[in-house]
């Protein structure tokens, strides 16, 4: 048997695996969780360490790595084990050539991942630790550091982080990094740093960028807490299920209506069950309203719509706090240009061969990393003393029309201590899918200033450094930096789709996750995360493995 006829093999073996059919294995499940993002997958993975219970985990769309089943990918992997969603490298390359098997399209009113990993499954798998100030400004007791201290070190025991993705151990496309060190940390007076080993200063800083890949792959709880959930005979991962609702009886859930290959049928708990939302802070949310939990305006449409499933208003548990609080990180591209600067274009099909070469045979070089350069962070602090955080980072190639050899893109984030938030908002007839409320960015007038003066802090460092802004004069004043920033531009105002906040612990969920007004229903995953100092995929993962301990104890 040949090598190739025997991975091929090995792989037809996990497809059948993961795609389980039929799908009642048993006449009910001890505890279904619904979504196979990071969260579900750790929450689902964790719960199912205990043999005595049965868990199902539901994802509405299909495969991703290779390891999942995956095959979408470009003519230059055929013979490896690698899907398009394994090559780090590959990452931008979902937005010059979209995915219909990874994306959630026609299901979400925003770009998202809807498939086996989420949005780890098409992100820049970027994994930073959030300081512990996140967790004890903004999240509630029994969920302050101290109480999810232990969650980080049972994920970091899991789930790696690497600041070097090269195998080789040597760092490629570096000169938007040497560029920006000169930039900030000579000019700027910014501390450069190894960013996860120094968690807790978000002020100043500067450094590689930590990702959770792994041997040179893409990683994440698919690559790490998936596999050894699939080795226990408890375990059980469904995919093509696109769960509509949660079917409960007053405020006890008894299981949940799916739709497998057209045909929908209700997979039923145990009656010591529980059913855990893990689909997202847009898509959460919108369950629960189709549930019939939500602000009874939004479940009046929707009972008229026939979308409750026949449930009586009676039945209704009546929150306008179900899908409110939805952030997103505002987002701001600047075009920086410099003949110190050379850019570096990734492709999906024809990449430099001895790039390809290089990655193929060791995994190694530009290929191994989504392409940033570095990151850096800062804070600004108001009259009353409140803080915002602010982040960026350099790309590895200019932007729309920006795109010469010699220039890069600079991503500038606002994070922790916004004041803008949004809504879960369900669109019309017929699906009533979810989207964000146009409140989301910019609604509060402090932001934009916040952000208008981390970026003329940015430009006054400039001088010297070789680097000159194309899209916004260097020059510009802190208020025609806020005219700039939210105003509608291809650099301004951009969706980063960090969604989380939609579901907050205290006011959707209480302390342990559970869904107020139920016994046994429960929201994991980004809709429980207050915004973070840094990107949310880490602090997701905290949440989902800081919700077992709690959801154990019940």
């Amino acid at each position: 048997m040949s090598v190739t006829f025997f991975s091929l093999f090995l792989h037809l073996l996990l497809v059948i695996h993961i795609h389980a059919s039929p799908l009642v294995k048993r006449t009910s499940y001890d505890v279904i969780v619904v979504g196979s993002g990071p969260a579900g997958i750790i929450i689902a993975s964790r719960l199912s360490e205990n043999s005595a219970r049965n868990v199902l985990l539901l994802e509405g769309g299909g495969p991703s790595y290779w390891v999942t089943g995956g095959t979408e990918r470009p003519s230059w992997l055929a013979g490896t084990n690698l899907s398009r969603v394994d090559v780090p490298g590959l990452y931008s390359t979902i937005y010059s050539n979209p995915s219909t098997n990874l994306l959630c399209q026609n299901k979400i009113r925003a770009y998202g991942g809807c498939t086996i990993g989420g949005n780890s499954a098409i992100n820049a798998g970027l994994f930073f630790e959030p300081p512990a100030s996140d967790f004890d400004l903004y999240f509630p007791t029994g969920w302050k550091h101290a109480d999810v201290a232990p969650a980080i070190t049972r994920l970091y025991a899991t789930q790696p982080s690497t600041n070097k993705p090269s195998l080789d151990g040597l760092y490629y496309e570096q000169s938007g990094y040497t560029a920006a060190q000169k930039w900030l940390v000579t000019n700027a007076g910014y501390t450069e740093l190894d960013i996860n080993a120094n968690a807790a200063r978000k002020t100043k800083v500067f450094g590689h960028p930590a990702y959770d890949y792994s041997n040179g792959q893409r990683g994440g709880p698919v690559i790490s807490y998936l596999q050894n959930a699939l080795k226990r005979p408890n375990f059980h991962l469904q995919s093509g299920a696109w769960v509509q609702r949660v079917v409960r009886s007053g405020g006890t859930a008894t299981g949940v209506v799916v739709n497998i290959g057209g045909t929908t049928s209700t997979i039923s708990l145990t009656t010591k069950g529980r059913v855990i939302l893990s689909g997202g802070a847009l898509k959460s949310p919108e369950l629960l309203m189709k549930s019939g939990i939500g602000d009874p305006a939004v479940l009046t449409t929707l009972a008229q719509a026939n979308q409750l499933g026949g449930l009586p208003a009676s039945q209704w548990i009546n929150n306008t706090a179900i899908g409110a609080g939805l952030f997103d990180n505002p987002n701001t591209f600047i075009e920086l240009s410099s003949p110190a600067v050379q850019a570096y274009n990734y492709v999906y099909d024809n990449p430099i061969p001895s790039d390809a070469s290089l990655y193929l045979t060791k995994k190694s070089g530009p290929y191994s990393f989504a392409g940033g350069s570095c990151s850096f962070w800062d804070t600004v602090t108001h009259s009353d003393g409140t803080v915002a955080g602010v982040q960026g980072g350099l790309g590895a190639a200019g932007y729309q029309d920006y795109t010469n050899a010699m220039t890069v893109t600079m991503n500038i984030y606002g994070t922790s201590g916004l004041k803008s938030t949004g809504n879960v908002v369900l669109g019309g007839s017929p699906d009533y899918l979810p989207g964000p409320s146009g409140s989301v960015y910019y609604s509060n007038p402090q932001d934009a200033q916040d952000i208008a003066t981390f970026i003329r802090r940015l430009f006054d460092a400039l001088p010297g450094t070789g680097l000159t802004p194309l899209n916004l004069n260097q020059t510009s004043t802190v208020a025609q930096i806020v005219s700039y920033i939210t105003s509608y531009t291809p650099y301004t105002r951009g969706q980063v789709n960090h969604w989380s906040s939609s579901c907050r612990i205290g006011k959707c969920v209480d302390v342990n996750t559970t869904v107020i007004g139920m016994k046994n229903l429960h929201v994991v995953d980004a809709s429980i995360v207050a915004p973070l100092t840094v990107n949310p995929q880490f602090g997701v993962m905290v949440a989902a493995e800081r919700a077992w301990e709690l959801i154990n104890k019940l």
